[in-house]
């Protein structure tokens, strides 16, 4: 979650949560993986911990540099929850050597942009710029991650953009509703707050609290600076040298509590809104687990399908064809969401047909229950397909690709390299398909979140039980 700061070339762009479901989350590969020139990535560890990686596209005029840190909103407790995301803002209202006008102006001058996200397990900030401008932009991260004043005024103004911020979320209802399935599936951890946090800890956090989440999270061994594009990685490593060499390592190791998952649901009846928004999810894995291409080709099977598309009634969905016939919903998404070691494997629907949410439901757990018994070998090759082209096709541009390197290195330590993916998606087959739809669904707890028109939406109890398939 991230805000947006309205200027042609200093913003902050907001990202979905890192789900995968054909809208997949700032993902694994790159257009070109195949190509025998694609770059490699090159690695760094200064003596400080901090890891330096880059992919370099010799020619190439702009270039892609950033800072990813292993923290964010899961790095939270519940009286500071709010605060990774708050920091963000504060970075571009001025440090102890810039203003924020020095900041901006600086960025308009050349013709960049300088952004900066947070997520429940990162925050992110990076610049794309001329190849040229690279070391100036390297100079201005770390001033924003070193330095910021996190004057007091500063603070009490933003708090008004970041609840403002809060207001425009609460309208999205996909946001609102993936909100709530992380606070139900994961209750009682930090994964199942908001990023933004509570309007309570928005309007009371204070200097001090921010100040104590820097120095316990931006430490040099949770922190990989990344370039992408026309730079040399070698150049790169000597502006960390200059630039960052006083970074601190943590005091203590990075440390994951993993959650605990909660077959549970949470339902908001709201007959005023024209749709119903349901989320059904069982637990997933993390990015390293040995399932996790295994899920995402499963994902793939089950597929996504929206009625306003032209090819709606004709994709190679089952789920899809049954929607579409019987007018079950307005569109569906399957997800993948990993974390560092757990995840959410589900389904997102909307539905304006608020009378037969008990046969959408019923038509998804039959769909999950065959896939463990009759999925064919036709249906998982085109599932692979289709998941190769959408993780090659997502990443287009050196800072996609920054991206992916960054996000990759903060939570898994290496870079599964796009040709490297292509292999791994190759290599599940329709066994390990069931094998996995088997061993995540079968008899599983679910969590799920209903919002809008759900009266007909099925009892939790029951649709518990048909997780046994014993209905089917």
């Amino acid at each position: 979650m991230a805000s947006r700061l309205l200027l042609s070339s200093l913003s902050r762009a907001k990202t979905a949560p890192p789900r995968l479901g054909f809208q997949f989350s700032r993902s694994l590969a790159t257009a070109t993986s195949a190509a025998p020139s694609q770059p490699k990535t090159q690695t760094t560890v200064l003596p400080s911990g901090l890891t330096v990686a880059t992919e370099s596209f010799p020619g190439a005029p702009t270039a892609t540099v950033g800072v990813w840190i292993d923290a964010g909103s899961r790095a939270e407790s519940a009286s500071n929850n709010g605060a990774a995301h708050f920091l963000e803002h504060m970075a571009f209202k001025g440090t102890a050597n810039r203003s924020r006008e020095d900041i901006e102006i600086q960025i308009e001058n050349m013709g960049a942009h300088l952004n900066a996200y947070t997520s429940r397990e990162q925050t992110v900030y990076y610049a794309k710029a001329f190849q040229s401008d690279v070391p100036q932009c390297v100079e201005i991260l770390s001033d924003i991650l070193q330095n910021s004043k996190l004057d007091a005024s500063a603070i009490e103004r933003e708090r008004g953009v970041i609840l403002r911020e809060q207001e425009e979320v609460n309208k999205v209802m996909e946001e609102v509703v993936f909100d709530h399935l992380h606070a139900t599936a994961f209750q009682g951890h930090s994964l199942g707050r908001t990023i933004l946090g509570s309007e309570h800890n928005i309007r009371s956090l204070q200097r001090d609290e921010l100040a104590s989440y820097i120095r316990s999270q931006y430490a040099a061994d949770r922190m990989v600076l990344v370039g992408t594009g026309g730079i040399e990685h070698d150049a790169l490593v000597r502006l960390a040298e200059q630039h960052f060499a006083t970074l601190p390592r943590s005091l203590t190791p990075a440390a994951h509590i993993k959650p605990h998952f909660s077959g549970s649901d949470l339902r908001v009846r709201n007959d005023t809104l024209p749709a119903a928004h349901i989320a059904l999810a069982v637990e997933g894995v993390g990015w390293n687990h040995p399932d996790y291409y295994s899920l995402l080709v499963l994902q793939s099977v089950v597929g996504s399908w929206d009625r306003s598309l032209g090819a709606a009634p004709n994709v190679s969905s089952r789920l899809a064809a049954a929607v579409h016939e019987h007018n079950l919903a307005n569109s569906f998404m399957s997800f993948n969401t990993s974390y560092s070691d757990t995840g959410l494997w589900g389904i997102y629907a909307v539905s304006e047909n608020k009378l037969q949410l008990d046969d959408l439901i019923y038509n998804i757990q039959k769909e999950w229950a065959r896939l463990s018994v009759s999925v064919t070998d036709a249906e998982v090759l085109r599932a692979k397909q289709q998941l190769k082209a959408a993780l090659l096709l997502q990443l287009d541009g050196s800072t996609a690709v920054a991206e992916d390197l960054g996000r990759q290195l903060v939570t898994t330590g290496k870079r599964v390299e796009p040709a490297e993916m292509e292999r791994l998606v190759d290599a599940v087959s329709t066994k390990d398909v069931r094998r996995v739809a088997s061993n995540y669904l079968w008899d599983k707890d679910v969590a799920v979140v209903g919002v809008g028109p759900i009266e007909s939406l099925t009892d939790y109890t029951r649709l518990r039980g048909a997780m046994s398939w014993n209905r089917f």
